[in-house]
């Protein structure tokens, strides 16, 4: 483990975490102005044998993948290929049944597509065609509050047959094509097989995946309810590339995506300032009607939304994912950060925040 001068307190606080908050296992890792100023892990990967987490353990991401996922569809953009306003449909015709032939993109990427749950179930959740023409055929929510509703796991198969029907490859192989191959990037959407062994175990602890009451709004999600943990942990799920929930990283791999929308690391950079400030750009605001809090949407980024999800500065942009983890930057500060662990909890988590914290006090301790 490792950092700069000046960001000690940040290992200080990951080691609370430990002491103080029972962390079972964790990375967290910094960037400031395309420098790497911490590299932290620490605690155990799987609990059930004991493997500790090193400095090449890879974790699931959960939603945090969304934001390399939504890197995608801007250099799609950047490309002229497609634009924000544009109607899905125009390049996936099939969509435009049962009245969507007017949702656009940029109303995907915000969770305004109405397609929040998969009306046929989830029988076929690793099958990408059956559950993207699933979608294709179904009528949006007629619930006036699912316009502004999280598209948890749905969000991922609108972006990728989106992508597929531009470009021809899936989200998973145009990122490591056009982000991880040139970034030097440890992010896959689809876990590789020959990394299987470097995952960390995810681990759910009583009470936090939820079984019902369900009603017309609040249906359950898949992955949120008892024994889903096994299909987490299990190479079928590792391997299938969910662009929504299903991508593995590294912290350091994570902050470096994010460092690298705010300027060149080792001289590359793929989106353009222009670009990123389009992603940014805030689309929609609102709460979230089934857990009431607040949401604020860029293009598939989310943006602060008043509760320091990703610490106290107002530009902050980027991602989080299921159980608490956090990935995404800080403009104004010149900043981007990661912080994976694989035990899962909800409500109140200060893990992230005490690490967002101290990386905010470094940068400040040091006149950067």
């Amino acid at each position: 483990m490792w950092t700069a001068t000046g960001f000690e307190d940040v290992a200080a606080a990951f080691e609370r975490n430990f002491v103080e908050r029972g962390e079972v296992g964790a990375a967290f890792a910094a960037y400031h102005r395309g420098e790497l100023v911490a590299d932290l892990w620490g605690g155990t990967a799987d609990p059930a044998t004991g493997r500790p987490w090193d400095r090449d353990t890879v974790h699931l991401m959960f939603s945090g993948t969304k934001g390399p996922s939504s890197a995608c569809v801007l250099l799609l953009v950047q490309r002229r290929r497609i634009a924000l306003d544009d109607p899905v449909s125009r390049y996936w015709p099939e969509f435009g049944a049962e009245g969507k032939e007017r949702v656009t993109i940029a109303e995907v990427l915000s969770h305004q597509a109405r397609l929040p749950w998969v009306e046929a179930g989830y029988a076929d959740l690793l099958d990408h065609d059956a559950m993207a023409a699933h979608l294709a055929v179904q009528a949006p929510a007629s619930d006036p509050r699912a316009g502004f509703m999280y598209h948890a796991v749905t969000w991922g198969w609108l972006v990728d047959e989106l992508v597929r029907r531009v470009d021809g490859r899936t989200v998973g192989q145009f990122f490591a094509d056009e982000f991880a191959a040139p970034l030097g990037l440890e992010v896959w959407i689809g876990l590789p097989d020959d990394l299987h062994s470097r995952a960390a175990t995810m681990v759910a602890p009583d009470g936090v995946l939820v079984d019902g009451p369900w009603d017309e709004l609040n249906r359950p999600n898949p992955l949120w309810i008892p024994g889903a943990e096994q299909l987490w942990n299990s190479a079928e799920y590792r391997g299938a590339g969910l662009p929504a929930v299903g991508g593995y990283a590294t912290a350091r791999g994570m902050a470096r995506f994010y460092a690298s929308l705010l300027g060149e690391v080792d001289g590359v950079r793929v989106l353009s300032p222009e670009t990123v400030e389009l992603g940014r750009k805030e689309i929609r605001r609102g709460t979230e009607p089934t857990w009431g809090a607040p949401m604020v949407y860029g293009a598939g980024f989310e943006l602060q939304a008043g509760e320091r999800r990703m610490g106290d500065e107002p530009d902050a942009f980027g991602h989080g994912g299921a159980g608490g983890s956090r990935h995404g930057a800080w403009p104004g500060r010149e900043a981007a950060f990661s912080y994976l662990m694989n035990e899962l909890r909800v409500g109140p988590d200060p893990r992230s925040i005490t690490l967002l914290d101290a990386l905010s006090r470094g940068i400040r301790a040091t006149g950067r």
